[in-house]
C-alpha cells in the first residue's frame, strides 16, 4: 500500500491530553487507577489521532505460522461464501498462515474498526463483495494494513486491490447458449444494480443479445441481492409478465435456485418449459433438480489468489497488477434445452 501519514505515538497523545505517557499506556491497557474524566479525554484523543498500537514482534521461535489474515463478509455466509472461504483456508493451510473469517454488518466506525484489526495481529485485511467508503480505506491506509478485495461492489479508489472472474465473457456465454438454444425471449435476474460484477455480467448479456437481433423486452431485466429470496421475487415478476419469458440467466446460482422454485410454483417444468442458467457453480448447482446449467467462478482460487496478493502487500512486495480477473466457464447441466414450439410462439 501507498506510504500514508505518519502514525501517531503515546508521546503524541500524551502532549495532547497533558497527561504522562504512563498514563495514556494505563488507559490503553485497561487500568483502574486512572480518573474518569482524563480517561474520557485520552481515549477521545486516542479516536482522534488513529492511534494504532505497534504490532508485536514474535516470540522466539514463533514462525510464520503465527501469522493471521481477517476475511471479513458484508452478509451472512451462503453457498458463494463457503467456496471462497475454503480457497482461503486451503491456501493459508498451504502457507502456514491463519485465515480468521468475520462479518461486518453496517457501516464500522473507519478508525476504530482498523485499529482494532490490527492491535488483533492481523497481517491484512480480506473483504468480500463488500462496499468500503473512503473513510474507511483511509483508515486502513493510517493503520498501514494491506487490504484486498474479493468481487468488489465498488471500486472507490483506482489503487483498491481486487480479485475478481471475466464477469462480460461468463455473462456472454450463458446468453449465447440460451440463444443457441433457439432461444429468443430470454431474461436477466442480476445483483445489486451498481455492483461492478452485476453490471459486467448484464453487459455481456445484453451485447449477447444484441448480436443475435433478440430484443430485450420491458421487464426483462431486473437486480437484487444475490440471495433466493429474489430469485424467488423477480422470477415470478417475469414469469407473470404476457409475454414470459422461455429462458432466463441469474446472475448467481442461489437466486437461480429461487427462480426454479417460481416456476414450479407455475406448474412449469425444467428445462422442458423454462431454460434457467445460474452463475458460480457452487455446490447447490451440482445438487439442484435438475442439476443447474451454470457459469464457473473458479471462486477457490479467487481465495487463493487474493490471500497471497495480501501476503505480498503485508511484506511490502510488489504486485503484477491491482485488478486481477480469473477466468469463467459455462457448465452445461441439465435445467436448459432446446426450446419448444408451445413456449416460443
Amino acid at each position: 500500500m501507498p506510504n500514508g501519514p505518519r502514525r501517531a505515538t503515546l508521546a503524541t497523545v500524551a502532549a495532547s491530553a497533558g497527561v504522562s505517557v504512563a498514563t495514556v499506556s494505563k488507559v490503553l491497557n485497561g487500568r483502574s487507577d486512572v480518573a474518569p474524566a482524563t480517561r474520557s479525554l485520552v481515549e477521545s484523543l486516542l479516536r482522534q489521532h488513529d492511534y494504532v498500537a505497534p504490532a508485536l514482534a514474535p516470540r522466539r521461535g514463533e514462525g510464520p505460522g503465527t501469522d493471521t489474515v481477517e476475511v471479513q463478509f458484508d452478509a451472512d455466509i451462503n453457498a458463494y461464501s463457503n467456496e471462497i472461504i475454503q480457497g482461503l483456508v486451503d491456501t493459508g493451510a498451504e502457507l502456514g498462515v491463519g485465515v480468521v473469517v468475520g462479518i461486518r454488518r453496517g457501516a464500522a466506525r473507519s478508525g476504530s474498526w482498523a485499529r482494532d484489526l490490527v492491535a488483533a495481529g492481523r497481517r491484512a485485511l480480506i473483504a468480500v463483495t463488500s462496499q468500503l467508503t473512503g473513510g474507511q480505506l483511509t483508515a486502513l491506509s493510517r493503520a498501514r494494513l494491506p487490504l484486498v478485495v474479493i468481487d468488489p461492489l465498488n471500486l472507490p479508489r483506482a489503487r483498491v486491490t481486487s480479485i475478481g472472474s471475466t464477469n462480460f465473457a461468463g455473462g456472454l456465454s450463458a446468453t449465447q447458449h440460451l440463444l443457441s438454444l433457439g432461444h429468443r425471449r430470454i431474461a436477466y435476474i442480476g445483483g445489486p444494480a451498481t455492483a461492478a460484477c452485476n453490471q459486467a455480467r448484464l453487459h455481456g448479456y445484453r451485447a449477447a443479445m444484441e448480436a443475435e437481433g433478440a430484443p430485450v423486452l420491458p421487464g426483462y431485466t431486473s437486480f437484487g441481492h444475490f440471495r433466493y429470496r429474489d430469485g424467488l421475487e423477480y422470477g415470478a415478476a417475469v414469469l407473470d409478465l404476457p409475454e414470459p419469458p422461455t429462458a432466463i440467466f441469474v446472475g448467481c446460482d442461489e437466486a437461480a435456485l429461487g427462480v426454479m422454485e417460481a416456476a414450479r410454483a407455475r406448474g412449469l417444468r425444467i428445462p422442458e418449459d423454462l431454460s434457467i442458467v445460474g452463475f458460480d457453480d457452487t455446490q447447490i448447482a451440482r445438487i439442484a433438480s435438475p442439476p443447474l446449467t451454470t457459469v464457473r467462478q473458479p471462486l477457490r482460487e479467487m481465495g487463493g489468489v487474493a490471500l497471497r496478493t495480501a501476503l505480498r502487500l503485508a511484506a511490502g512486495e510488489p504486485i503484477d497488477s491491482h485488478h486481477v480477473e480469473l477466468a469463467t466457464e459455462l457448465i452445461v447441466r441439465g435445467s436448459t434445452a432446446e426450446v419448444t414450439c408451445s413456449r416460443h410462439a
